[in-house]
């Protein structure tokens, strides 16, 4: 028979399990619990309103200020004889004897302050299929001792038993049209190509000591070319590309030009039409686009604020007209749908 010593000791075993009193172990800590009451509501609509409205105004506003020219040339840079068919297009593309050099015009529709950034537009592109994004060896384009790690770019990892760098559908279809630009037919513009790519991919992604070796040396060539001697740190065309887009209509950074253009100024575009958007009956297009504190031109976010704004103005208004046409009482039981014959309060 157990005595009392015993009984203590299993209590004091009992005790020592339980944990510690606390306002938070027991659930008792202050809680805000506001009531949601007619006024508030419409308070916090008008509010939303009121913030939501000059926001959207003031991006309208500044998205209206930024200049932008876009030209689509894939059509009409191919001769008259070759646009009949798509068969048509495609072999004029792949033939490597035809000449595809181009000039496009572009006037300026008015004054462009510097820097004016240069595009290329692809549309109906699908950067973000599976196969494609997946086919690239992050390890190789930062490590000169991963060359060989190209089992995840299949099937563009190999070419004559020999290692691809980079690798990669991503890396083998880069874009390969090029552009030169002339002001008023007789002023050469300089486009600049340094600092269009990220930071990180320069300093971190694409390695210093990595460099180009078997790249489209195959027989069916993807896009461009690049320099065996320059280290892919510092192909940032190759890095502007890789950055893959989530949307089949895009547009990548091409340069920068940094003098002013003149309103009524003509610009002559010499481009090479190479890149093969004709196989997928994709479109190609150059953009001119000045920028500001909310980037490039884009309507959607001044308009979505003004709708915000708008709709939550409506319905404030709304509750306004219901809250004074029927009032009620806070926690008035006569509103409850269960309570059909409710009492004296």
């Amino acid at each position: 028979m157990a005595g009392p010593s015993s009984a203590a000791a299993g209590s004091a075993d009992r005790n020592s399990n339980r944990p510690k009193y606390s306002q938070f172990s027991q659930q008792e800590l202050s809680a805000c619990q506001p009531i949601v009451t007619p006024k508030l509501v419409i308070t916090v609509f008008t509010v939303i309103g009121i913030i939501f409205i000059p926001l959207g105004i003031a991006s309208l506003s500044a998205s209206n200020d930024v200049v932008e020219i876009s030209d689509r040339y894939e059509t009409e840079c191919i001769p008259a004889e070759n646009r009949t068919t798509k068969d048509a297009k495609i072999q004029f593309i792949q033939n490597s004897q035809s000449d595809k050099t181009c000039t496009r015009s572009l006037t300026v529709p008015k004054h462009m302050k510097p820097p004016i950034y240069v595009y290329y537009q692809l549309d109906n592109y699908y950067q973000n299929h599976r196969r494609y994004v997946k086919s690239i060896s992050d390890q190789q384009l930062r490590s000169p001792g991963s060359e060989n790690d190209t089992s995840s770019c299949k099937p563009e990892n190999e070419e004559n038993g020999a290692s691809i760098v980079p690798c990669g559908l991503i890396a083998w279809s880069l874009f390969n049209d090029t552009y030169s630009f002339t002001r008023n037919n007789n002023v050469s513009l300089t486009v600049n190509k340094t600092d269009i790519s990220w930071k990180s991919d320069r300093e971190h992604k694409f390695g210093k000591d990595v460099y180009p070796k078997n790249f489209q040396n195959g027989s069916l060539i993807g896009g461009a070319t690049l320099k065996s001697s320059i280290p892919l740190s510092g192909q940032e065309d190759l890095m502007v590309w890789m950055r893959t887009a989530a949307m089949p209509t895009f547009r990548k950074l091409y340069g920068r030009i940094e003098v002013d253009l003149q309103a009524n100024d003509v610009i002559e575009v010499s481009l090479n039409n190479t890149y093969n958007v004709y196989s997928f009956n994709g479109k190609k297009s150059i953009v001119l686009s000045t920028a500001n504190w909310i980037g490039g031109k884009n309507d959607f976010l001044g308009v979505a604020y003004i709708t915000v704004g708008a709709i939550c103005f409506f319905l404030a208004a709304c509750f306004t007209y219901i809250y004074l046409k029927k009032p009620s009482r806070l926690q008035d039981p006569s509103y409850l749908t269960w309570n059909t014959n409710p009492g004296p309060l």
